[in-house]
């Protein structure tokens, strides 16, 4: 029978893409400081990636590193880990946020930009949670939670088409599988399904139209904001989602009910 850890006074979170100013992954971590995680962040841009972790870690008087890493590289992956691993206090949790997004339709999208959504998207968690797990698998204690989207339950209809559904959709089944293989060492993981989030990864900053023309349909009548995407993230990061795990948690505002 499986052991409950105690988790520890220090301890680390490692977000990846969370440099982004108004990305859900920068929301998280400045949550997740407020609560007393040790900080880092992993992103494509390294100079954005440390300018994110110094501010959080002034504001919340937190230890935060940002590291330069693609995520869809392994070596890249085990450099900034392996930095992490020896700068700040043991990894107990992994948010894998770094997205992108792809509006092309499928009779239009190459094969190029299929195999580089899949890489950012699916590899990229694969690769990350990977390298984090050896060191939760030894401590027995671990929280990795993945970005999935309301496209890959919906089968798109959102800004973006086929490949981000489908490598969205693939977050799901990689949650669900891995959580089966870990769950004896007390790590668990879940992932979420924004709908509509005040974020730029849909083309850009949305207007106050294009908010009104997105909150059509959706119960709650607006579009969600990161700070509630980042709660919910630090719950499922947290030690009170010890016993959630192989979950997918929808926040939509009511526009998909599952």
């Amino acid at each position: 029978m499986t052991s409950i850890t105690p988790f520890p006074t220090e301890r680390t979170v490692v977000l990846t893409g969370a440099a982004s100013a108004r990305g859900i992954g920068r929301a998280a971590a400045d949550r997740l400081a407020s609560e007393g995680w040790s900080i880092a962040i992993l992103d494509i841009n390294a100079e954005d990636a440390a300018a994110a972790a110094a501010e959080i870690g002034s504001n919340r008087a937190v230890k935060a590193i940002g590291v330069g890493a693609d995520v869809s590289d392994a070596a890249s992956v085990d450099r900034a880990i392996t930095e992490i691993e020896g700068s700040l206090p043991p990894i107990v949790a992994l948010a894998n946020l770094a997205g992108i997004s792809s509006p092309t339709t499928f009779m239009e999208t190459t094969v190029e930009e299929w195999d580089k959504v899949f890489a950012i998207n699916m590899r990229g968690s694969f690769i990350v949670s990977q390298r984090v797990l050896k060191g939760m698998i030894e401590r027995k204690l671990g929280r990795i939670v993945s970005i999935s989207s309301i496209s890959a339950q919906r089968g798109g209809g959102t800004y973006s088409k086929v490949a981000y559904s489908a490598s969205k959709a693939g977050i799901i089944g990689f949650t669900r599988a891995l959580a089966r293989e870990v769950g004896e060492f007390g790590v668990t993981v879940n992932a979420i399904a924004p709908g509509p989030i005040d974020t730029d990864i849909m083309g850009g900053t949305l207007s106050e139209d294009r908010k009104a023309q997105m909150s059509e349909g959706i119960m709650m009548g607006r579009v969600g904001s990161r700070e509630e995407v980042a709660a919910l993230i630090a719950f499922l990061l947290g030690p009170d989602a010890g016993y959630i795990t192989a979950a997918t948690y929808d926040i939509n505002g009511g526009l998909q009910v599952s």
